[in-house]
This record gives structure tokens, sequence and C-alpha cells, in this order.
């Protein structure tokens, strides 16, 4: 895990270098500075020798701007290379992401990607900082400020010496308790975010249904749920605060009781007593147990990073892909689909049908049928359980992915609006598209009107989630958005609900006339939306239920006449 993280380092190997051997030459002049004090006092002061006191002085002031100077430096350094291995941490997460296939995103919910992003590389960006700074510079201190403590005297090291396997135990014993409980801490924090990106999503339900007190109370028990367990972590690891200050009295009282007795029986001089290095030596555990705090922490967070990391797109590229899509046909010869990928459990089951370049195709069935997972198949958004399915004669498995899903327009269910204007918007489709292009695309989507109708025209600023266009408006734009792309295939998954239906009879026209050649999957719950196409897949319960023209349908299916009837009636209504 630390291994993989760590190639998140890159262009800040410098820093990250740098840091701690800064702070090695920090703690050296600390080491020092306590030893030149003791001579001083020794040599200096007591034998009454102000030319050395002078000298030694000096010395020590160079010392203390020498380790003030590294100690800076070091702090740079150091923030630079944490703030850069945040920054590219989030960017490797971000990237993989867009690697994901759509069973791959199905694994980590919006709000935990969220969390990941934010807090979760927070935490191991602190934790980074202080391991190549503080983690650097408390074993070295401590091993230094031991070494020389023997040096000076044994009998009073050997006090210092004892204090540390109490901490050690005490930290050990923090970790084992607190860790799980971070664990499980940082699981509901995404159930937060996503409570909370439910209720801003749903916003206008939650105020038509007056649920507002019921969301309050949905977050308020999640949040309690966080405090209570933040609670029991924070108790455990603030448990560390008071025993280092109560090891650190208790050695600083028997080194002061052990050291006048010494210095009483002339074994210990005055100046030896005052360079044992005990804060040094107690300051360093105190770092020691701030780092181990910390890496509890951030364990639970680099685990969680890690495997956003270490997830593998489940749809990529073949050794030799297939550079050219030759035409829009769609072969699919007894495929099955299940999101689970076991067979017994397919939402599409033998679906065996061929469809011609440039036809038309209407896709009708009821909600939950397999309508959307059947056109998702197509781009290769998920791929088949079993039997083949090809695009212009050739296996969507064999494809360059770009290539493929160059070649096939979607609109979905949901449409979906970036904040920019709708220039900047339509060109999602082609980035090159002139002004014409765009002009054209909207004609036949049936959005150059309204466009048009605005101050600012192909200029209107969408806000974000294109909140300031109507639900119609959004759909024509994004039909147009997908026609820019000059597709071979065209999928229109339910994407004209929203607009009436002289509105929805232009739009089919438009794609008749405009682009016969390309092959047109419509999936509507409207038969007006369809009867047009050259044929129509009716769907039922993931299976093939007919196939045929409107009229054929009408007078041999069940399912198809059905649902004619009740519209039929409910438009006469």
């Amino acid at each position: 895990m630390i291994k993989r993280l760590l190639k998140s380092v890159r262009e800040y190997k410098k820093s990250s270098i740098l840091a701690p051997v800064l702070v090695s030459c920090e703690v050296v002049m600390e080491v020092l500075m306590p030893l030149l004090m003791s001579m001083l006092i020794d040599k200096g002061i007591d034998a009454g020798n102000m030319n050395y006191v002078w000298a030694m002085g000096s010395l020590l002031l160079v010392c203390m701007f020498a380790s003030m100077a590294f100690g800076a430096l070091s702090g740079k350094e150091a923030a630079k290379a944490s703030a850069g291995f945040a920054k590219n941490l989030r960017k490797d997460m971000f990237h993989n992401l867009q690697t994901f296939s759509f069973s791959n995103i199905d694994k980590f919910k919006t709000s935990s990607i969220i969390t990941r992003l934010t807090t979760d590389v927070t935490n191991v960006q602190n934790a980074y900082q202080m391991v190549i700074r503080i983690a650097v510079r408390a074993p070295i201190m401590l091993i230094f400020a031991m070494v020389a403590s023997f040096i000076v005297n044994a009998k009073v090291a050997l006090i210092l010496l004892g204090i540390a396997p109490v901490l050690l135990l005490v930290l050990i014993l923090i970790f084992r308790y607190a860790h799980p409980i971070f664990v499980r801490m940082f699981k509901k924090f995404d159930l937060m975010n996503n409570v909370v990106q439910e209720n801003v999503r749903g916003i206008r339900v939650v105020k038509s249904f007056v649920r507002e007190d019921h969301e309050i109370e949905k977050f308020t028990d999640v949040s309690k749920s966080i405090r209570d367990d933040s609670v029991r972590a924070e108790r455990a690891i603030n448990f560390n605060g008071p025993m280092m200050m109560a090891s650190v009295y208790t050695a600083m009282l028997l080194i002061s009781w052990v050291g006048a007795r010494l210095v009483v029986n002339d074994e210990m001089t005055t100046g030896q007593l005052t360079s044992m290095y005990t804060m040094q030596i107690l300051m360093s555990l105190m770092m020691v147990s701030m780092i181990i705090v910390m890496l509890v922490i951030s364990k639970t967070s680099a685990e969680r990073i890690s495997e956003l990391l270490d997830e593998k797109p489940d749809i990529t590229n073949p050794e030799n892909p297939v550079m050219n899509v030759k035409d829009g046909s769609i072969d699919l010869d007894h495929v099955y689909f299940s999101y689970s990928k076991k067979k017994e459990k397919s939402c599409l089951m033998d679906f065996d049908i061929h469809i011609k370049s440039g036809e038309t195709i209407g896709i009708i069935g009821g909600t939950g049928t397999g309508k959307s997972s059947f056109v998702q198949l197509i781009p290769r958004l998920y791929d088949v359980t079993d039997g083949d399915l090809k695009v212009g004669g050739v296996d969507v498995r064999k494809y360059d992915l770009q290539v493929l899903r160059d070649t096939v327009a979607m609109v979905l269910q949901k449409n979906v609006l970036f904040s920019g204007t709708i220039k900047e918007n339509l060109r999602w489709g082609n980035p090159d598209a002139t002004d014409e292009d765009m002009i054209q695309a909207c004609k036949i989507a049936q959005a150059d009107s309204f466009i048009t109708a605005f101050p600012d025209g192909y200029d209107t600023y969408i806000e974000q989630g294109g909140t300031n266009v109507s639900g119609g408006q959004k759909q024509r734009l994004c039909i147009a958005r997908a026609l820019l792309k000059k597709p071979k295939i065209l999928i229109l998954d339910d994407s004209t609900s929203a607009v009436d239906t002289a509105t929805d009879a232009q739009i089919q026209k438009g794609f008749a006339e405009y682009i016969p050649g390309t092959t047109k999957l419509i999936i509507a719950q409207r038969i007006s939306s369809v009867e047009h196409a050259d044929r129509i897949i009716v769907i039922d319960d993931g299976k093939i239920d007919a196939i045929g023209t409107h009229e054929e349908l009408l007078a041999n299916n069940k399912i198809y006449k059905e649902v004619y009837e009740s519209q039929k009636k409910g438009g006469e209504q």
C-alpha cells in the first residue's frame, strides 16, 4: 500500500529528500548546543575564563541561527513535498476514475469518492509531512541525545531509557484500540456525504412532500454516529497526552534528584547536569507519539485511497485494437448480460437481432425490462456476459475504446449539462465544431428557436446541472450535442420524454432528413415516438418479445397493442 502511494510523489522527490536532510542538520545543531553549554559553564563560568565564555557564546549563537535556518528550510521543503504529493494523489485517483467502466463505478458511491479525494487525501498529506520531517527528526534526536547522555553520565541516562518502553506500550495499545474506530468512522463520513448529496439533488422532492424534518433527522442521526465514534477514538488518543506529561515530569524529578546527589558527591558537574538532554529526549518521545496518532488516522485514509488507485477497469483496450468502424450495423448473437456477472441472474437473455446500418429502430418495454442495459452494451459501457455483440461486423471487444465510443453517440435518460455557455456544452460533442455546425445540429434537435430567444443566444451561460433551462430544453441541447459527433450510431434513451409530441415529431423528421445514414436506436415510452421506425423491438422481462413494424406489432403483439390502446385512450381524454 505504502509503495503504491509513494508513486504519486514523482517530481517532488527532491523536496522529499531535502526535507529530512535539512532536519538532520537541524538536529545536529541542537545536539551540539547542550554540549557547548556544558563546556561554557564548566570551563568558562566556573573557571572565570571570560574569553572562553565569549568564544563558546559566539559558537552557540552560530549553532542557534544555523538550527533556525535548517528548520525553516526543512519546513518549506516538507510543505512543498506534502502539498505536491496530495496534488498528485488526487490527480492519480481522478485519472484512474476516468478509466473505470460503469461496473467499476458501481462499486464506489459518489459520496465515498468525494470523501477519498478530499478528507482522506488531506489526512495522508498531513501524515506525509510529519513523516518526512518530524518522523525523521524525532528518532535522530532521540538516538543522538541518548548516546550523548550516556557519554555524559550513564546513571542519569538510564532514567531516560527506562521511560521509553512505558510510552511505547501505551502507544501500541492506543493504536490497536483507535484504528478500528477510525475505519468505521470514515465509512460513516461516506454515508453522511451521501445523505447530503441526496438531499441537495432531490431538494425539490423534499420540499414538495414537506419532508424537511425527516431529512434533518436522518442527517442528525448519521452526524451523531460520527460524533460518538470520534469521541471514542479521540478519548483513546488523548490519553496519550497525560501519560506523556506524567512521564516527562517523573523523569525530570528523578533526574533532578539523582543528578543533585551526583553533583554533591562530585561524580557529576553542574554543566553536565544541565546538558543531560532531558527535554530533547522527552520532546522526541512526544513527537513520536504525535506521529503514531497521525498514522492511526491516516492508515485508514491510505487504505481507502489505495482501494481507488488499485481498482482496475473491467473494460480495457485489446492488444491490437481495430481502429476503424466500417458502418453502423449492429449484430447481437444470443447475448446475455448480468450486472452480477452470473448468467442465471441475467437482466438480458438471449438477445438475437441484426440491425442494418442506417436503420431506425424503436425500442418499447416496461420499466426495468432491460432497455437501457441493452443500448449500453453497444458503446461497451458494459461488456456482455455471454454471446457476441458486433458493430460494423466486428466484435466490440476488438475495437479501440475511443474509436468505438466516438462512433456511437448516446443521449441518456439523465441529461447532464455542465456549467459553461451553450457553445461550450455543445462542443463536448465536437471540440472543433463551427458555429454553423452547432446551429445546424440545434435546428435538427429543435433547440435553435429557444436558444436564439435568450438575450445572449449561444453564449448563454448554463448553470451547474442545467438548472436555468427546462427539462425539455435540456433534452434538446443534449440531442444537439450528440449530433455534433456525427456518429454512425445514435442512441436516444427516452431522451424526448420532456418534449411535447409535436416537437418530438419534428425531431424525428429532422433525423430522417439530415442523418439518413446513421443507425438510430430510440427508446421511448410513447408509441408516437417510435411508430415511424423501420422496426420496433418489444422487450419484456429481459427478453425480446417481438420485432416488427408498427402495423405488424399492432396486429400481432399483445403487449404493443395494450400500450398503444392505453395511450390512445389517454390522448382522446
